[in-house]
């Protein structure tokens, strides 16, 4: 069929009215069905050098308006998304409405966020097989991956222990915090529990280390990998912790993070940054000068430029920390 000439230029006019086709974020994951362990995959288009947030503990006895008062200061700094650590309850218990309540103050406070945000357990998390259970049926996976603009990220699940063990660790645990509380005598350093190497570094199964292998496997050219975890599994001495993984990870640029010990630290380690993160409301050791509540901005540029926030030092308009008092029960939106 041939085109009127006089018709041409109507034409052109539409083409050049007509939006361009939205261009939407690279996000892969192999999570088909059910409850995942993110709270959205609606992302903000940026440019490629997109940044994420890292945010660690809120237990031992989280206090109050801290992890409310992150929320609001994220938002104003706006990331894509944030990440999670691990210990985000403080959990321990069998009583799955304890769970419920506090699942739902942290996911409450949570929901303000304006962006998405990545669910990872640690000790307090998944403390028992109860846990573990009412986790999955919350978030899904207790360790996963995705892929968001050629940067793949490793979400690692430290506290993957056989059902047995991972009874044992807890009964110790009870009986530790008897001791600790005087409800029995005995002394801590001397319990079951602080000799077992599961209380600092955490476990990974077999299972789990065939998953992320698999994952490496699929995606061999990816711009930089990122390894989160609550627990330093990469101290571990044995098949238990990082070092299968690591040798997978010797030809490829990558960077870990970790929680649970509530004070900051940095190393090299086989020539890459790990990093112990801080707090973000869990407790602190009052003579620990690396002990503070933070938050941890990733620019990923040609490889990433890591900035440790301390959240005293993020000032709203008037020059002052903008607290959200959240009492723990109760949540604010008015940022």
């Amino acid at each position: 069929m041939k085109l009127k000439l006089r018709s041409l230029p109507l034409l052109l006019f539409a083409l050049a009215c007509s939006s361009p086709p939205e261009i939407k974020p690279q996000f892969e994951h192999d999570i088909s069905s059910g409850p995942t362990p993110w709270t959205s995959d609606s992302f903000e288009l940026e440019e490629e050098d997109f940044t994420f947030a890292i945010i660690s503990d809120l237990t031992g006895g989280e206090r109050p308006n801290i992890y409310g008062t992150a929320v609001g200061q994220l938002n104003r700094l706006d990331p894509t998304f944030v990440l999670s650590v691990g210990d985000l309850i403080e959990g321990g218990t069998e009583d799955t409405l304890q769970l419920q309540k506090e699942r739902d103050s942290f996911d409450g406070r949570t929901s303000n966020l304006n962006m998405p945000f990545f669910h990872l357990g640690g000790n307090h998390d998944l403390t028992n097989p109860v846990m573990r259970k009412f986790w999955e049926n919350r978030f899904g996976r207790r360790y996963y991956h995705f892929v968001y603009e050629n940067v793949l990220f490793l979400m690692l699940d430290s506290e993957d222990y056989e059902e047995q063990r991972m009874i044992e660790i807890y009964e110790a645990r009870a009986k530790a915090l008897q001791i600790i509380n005087g409800e029995i005598e005995g002394v801590y350093e001397e319990s079951d529990y602080y000799k077992m190497s599961e209380r600092s570094l955490g476990g990974m199964s077999n299972d789990q280390f065939e998953y992320h292998k698999a994952v490496l496997e699929k995606y061999p050219d990816v711009k930089w990998t990122f390894l989160l975890m609550h627990k330093p599994l990469w101290m571990h001495e044995d098949d238990k912790g990082l070092e299968r993984l690591e040798a997978l990870l010797v030809d490829r640029p990558y960077t870990v993070f970790n929680g649970h010990f509530h004070s900051y630290s940095h190393r090299k380690r086989l020539g890459r940054d790990y990093i112990m993160l801080g707090t973000t409301g869990g407790s602190q050791n009052p003579r620990d000068s690396m002990a503070f509540d933070e938050v941890t901005l990733v620019r990923m540029d040609k490889e990433p430029v890591i900035t440790t926030l301390k959240m005293e030092g993020i000032l709203d308009e008037t020059g002052k920390v903008a607290v959200v008092y959240d009492s723990l029960n109760r949540e604010r939106k008015d940022f």
